[in-house]
C-alpha cells in the first residue's frame, strides 16, 4: 500500500503510556443495562465500569457496545506486547500509517456523503497502550479495536496488529489498514441511525437471534471498509496483492476460523461477526462496487 509523504489526519489522540487515562466526557446513554446510542439521547444508566475481555475481542472489528451486555469480569493485560510512544524526535512510522489511514477514509466518505447531500463528521482515533477508558468503559490491549458510539471514536492498541500478524497469519500493511476502515464503518452505521436501532433492537430479542443481527451489522461495517478499499484502489494507493491481503485478513478472523482456533468445533448460532466465507464476500462487494446500496446486508436474500 502507498500510503507514506500522503495527508494525514490531524484526529489522532495519542495517549500511549498514559495507561487507564480517561477520554471523553463521561456520556450517559439512554436505556437499561445495554449502552445504546449515546450522542443522540439523555439520562439513562452510566456505563462506568464496562470491562472488554477475552480472546474473542482479539479480532478484526470489536465493537463492545454491538456485542457485550457490559456484565464482565476483569481482564489481565502482558506489558510486554505493549507499544509505546517513541521518543521526542523518533520517527513514528505506525502512527503516521494510522493517521494517513484514517486521513483517506475522511476524504472518501467525505465525498461519498456530499454526493448525498450530506456532511461527513470525521471519527477521532485513540491511540492507547495496555488500557484505557472511554464512555464506553474501560479497555485492555485485549479488546481489539473498537469503535465506540457514546463517544464516536475508535480506540486501538498498535500491539493488535503484532497478533493479527502473529497468531491469526494475517501480515501486510492493507490488513491494517483493514482494520480502521472496519471500525470507521461502524462510525458510517452510527452516523446514518443504524448503531442506534441496532441496540435498541437487540434488547428486544433473545441471545440467538440478537448474534444473527450483530452478524448483519458486522458484515455491513466489512462492505463499508470495501467501499473505502474501492477509492483507495482508484486513488492509485493500492499495490500488487494488497486486495488478497485483506481478504486473507477477512478469512483469519471469521467466526468459524476463531472457533477453530480456539475451541476447536464451530458453534454456527454463537456467530456474531459472521463467517470467514461470509466475511470476505461481503468487503469484495463493497470493495468491487464502492457503494453503499450494494451493502445491504439486512435483506435475508443477500446473505
Amino acid at each position: 500500500m502507498l500510503w507514506k509523504g500522503r495527508r494525514q489526519s490531524d484526529n489522532i489522540e495519542d495517549v500511549r503510556g498514559r495507561g487507564g487515562g480517561f477520554s471523553g466526557g463521561g456520556l450517559r446513554f439512554p436505556g437499561g443495562g445495554f449502552p445504546g446510542g449515546g450522542r443522540r439521547g439523555g439520562g439513562g444508566l452510566s456505563i462506568g465500569g464496562l470491562i472488554v475481555v477475552g480472546l474473542i475481542l482479539w479480532f478484526l472489528g470489536i465493537n463492545p457496545l454491538v456485542l457485550l451486555d457490559g456484565n464482565m469480569g476483569g481482564s489481565t493485560y502482558d506489558t510486554s506486547t505493549a507499544v509505546e510512544r517513541p521518543r521526542a524526535g523518533e520517527p513514528d512510522e505506525m502512527r503516521d500509517f494510522v493517521a494517513t489511514v484514517l486521513g483517506d477514509t475522511e476524504e472518501i466518505w467525505t465525498e461519498i456523503f456530499k454526493a448525498e447531500g450530506k456532511r461527513y463528521q470525521a471519527t477521532p482515533l485513540v491511540l492507547f497502550s495496555g488500557q484505557t477508558r472511554s464512555t464506553c468503559g474501560f479497555a485492555s490491549a485485549a479488546s481489539g479495536p473498537f469503535y465506540c458510539p457514546g463517544d464516536g471514536k475508535i480506540y486501538i492498541d498498535l500491539a493488535f496488529y503484532d497478533e493479527l500478524r502473529q497468531k491469526f497469519g494475517a501480515p501486510g500493511d492493507f490488513a491494517q489498514a483493514y482494520v480502521i476502515a472496519h471500525e470507521v464503518g461502524h462510525h458510517v452505521q452510527d452516523l446514518v441511525g443504524l448503531l442506534p436501532a441496532f441496540n435498541e433492537r437487540r434488547q428486544q430479542l433473545d441471545q440467538g437471534d440478537a448474534n444473527a443481527l450483530s452478524v448483519r451489522v458486522e458484515l455491513q461495517a466489512d462492505c463499508y471498509a470495501g467501499i473505502w478499499g474501492h477509492y483507495a484502489e482508484k486513488k492509485g494507493f493500492l499495490e500488487r496483492g494488497d486486495l488478497e491481503e485483506a481478504l486473507n485478513a477477512a478469512t483469519q478472523i471469521g467466526d468459524d476460523a476463531i472457533q477453530k482456533r480456539t475451541q476447536g468445533y464451530v458453534v454456527p448460532e454463537s456467530f456474531n461477526h459472521g463467517s470467514s466465507a461470509e466475511r470476505k464476500r461481503w468487503f469484495k462487494i463493497g470493495f468491487d462496487t464502492g457503494d453503499m446500496e450494494s451493502c445491504d446486508t439486512f435483506s435475508s436474500a443477500r446473505l
